[in-house]
Order: C-alpha cells, then sequence, then structure tokens
C-alpha cells in the first residue's frame, strides 16, 4: 500500500522518514520529493508498504505524531489518474 505523508519538517530525510515507518513492517520504498530548483524538501513523500496490515498500523500509529518538530499527517496515497470513486 502506498502512503502519503504530508506536513514534514523540510529538514526531515529520506532516512528518518523510513525509520519511523520501519517500525511498523518492511518497506517497499520510500521517496521524498524535492525541489529541482533548490533542492531541498517539499514537505511531503511517500511510503511503500507491501503488507496492507502494516501499512494501516502505521496510518493508525503515524498519523499526527511528530517528527523533527512537526505534526506529520499520513493516509493512504491515491492513485495516480485514478478516478474518484463514487
Amino acid at each position: 500500500m502506498k502512503l502519503l505523508v504530508r506536513n514534514l519538517a523540510r529538514n526531515t530525510t529520506q532516512e528518518e522518514l523510513k525509520a519511523a515507518f520501519a517500525k511498523f513492517g518492511s518497506i517497499q520504498s520510500c521517496t521524498l520529493v524535492m525541489d529541482k530548483e533548490t533542492g531541498e524538501s517539499k514537505g511531503f513523500g511517500f511510503v511503500e508498504m507491501p503488507k496492507v496490515g502494516d501499512a494501516k498500523l502505521a496510518i493508525k500509529s503515524l498519523n499526527g505524531a511528530e517528527i523533527d518538530g512537526a505534526k506529520i499527517r499520513v493516509k493512504k496515497a491515491e492513485e495516480a489518474g485514478a478516478a474518484p470513486q463514487e
């Protein structure tokens, strides 16, 4: 399951983000979105976890948690190009 992590502190590293989620299970991928011009974090990223149960536990545990002084928000990432479910 792919998770969207928002409201990250600009100084949070990809390694820190991965470590926070690794407590809840294996990580398939972890990507911090960077500004192409400045090379700095845009304050959000994606974490992909192969087991849905682990991902749901990570959402429940980390949504609203504090990392590097910022209260992060975690939710299931919407698939790119997916039509909204009615």
